[in-house]
């Protein structure tokens, strides 16, 4: 039997370092999106990602999960990510982060982030470990958003800083070319982006104009993960 590796988020997250040619970049609109989500090309569930507008610069940015499928679904396996960030000189930050995923057993994540005295606290239920902030750091929920928003700024390559559980990752993102994409929302002219610093796998997606996130997202960290667009609605 397959064991399934159901991961704390599937759309990782991440905040803006954009390139030198760039231009300054509008805040986010609202939005959601519903994507179809496999894993190793099997049917596995649906994801929801959520943009909501708090006021005063403020942004809550969700991904819930829902096994639909197979394992996932005979396990009742789901998982909620919930990002709340600042948009400051013209980029996302990260104030708060946490995940729940269930499947076998029930597991957190949490991450706190203090902009005041600049550091960061994460705990995955074994006490808190700290390090320092960086400016523009996001968390794994929202790297895909940041990429989208890059794109949409005219960033073809970027260094983002994402806070992950010990320490700040430059994680660097390249643009490979166009590609045409059919997903389950329809057929695109995307341009693809590619994690260039890691040996884990990472293509996205993106049709900046039209999208803030991703039409189709591929990844091995997590379980060899594929999310498909199926809609995407903005007020």
């Amino acid at each position: 039997m397959r064991t399934l590796k159901f991961p704390y988020r599937f759309l990782a997250g991440l905040s803006l370092a954009l390139s030198t040619t760039a231009v300054l970049a509008a805040p986010p609109a609202p939005f959601t999106a519903t994507y179809e989500v496999s894993q190793g090309g099997q049917p596995m569930g649906q994801a929801t990602i959520t943009l909501k507008s708090l006021g005063n610069g403020e942004y809550e940015y969700s991904n819930q999960i829902q096994g639909t499928s197979g394992l996932a679904a005979a396990l009742g396996a789901n998982s909620s990510d919930v990002t709340r960030f600042r948009w400051n000189n013209n980029a996302p930050e990260t104030e708060s982060y946490t995940s729940k995923v269930m499947a076998f057993k029930v597991k957190h994540r949490s991450m706190q982030v203090n902009w005041n005295t600049k550091q960061v606290s994460v705990d995955e239920g074994k006490g808190p470990t700290t390090y320092a902030a960086q400016p523009g750091m996001v968390d794994r929920n929202t790297l895909s958003l940041a990429i989208g928003l890059a794109l949409r700024s005219g960033s073809q390559s970027m260094t983002l800083p994402v806070g992950v559980r010990q320490q700040v990752e430059q994680q660097q993102f390249k643009v490979q070319g166009a590609e045409a994409v059919q997903v389950p929302a329809g057929n695109f002219q995307a341009e693809r982006v590619s994690r260039t610093d890691a040996d884990s796998h990472f293509d996205a997606w993106y049709v900046p104009k039209r999208f803030a996130v991703p039409v189709k997202l591929a990844q091995s960290e997590g379980g060899d993960l594929t999310l498909q667009l199926v809609h995407y609605s903005s007020p």
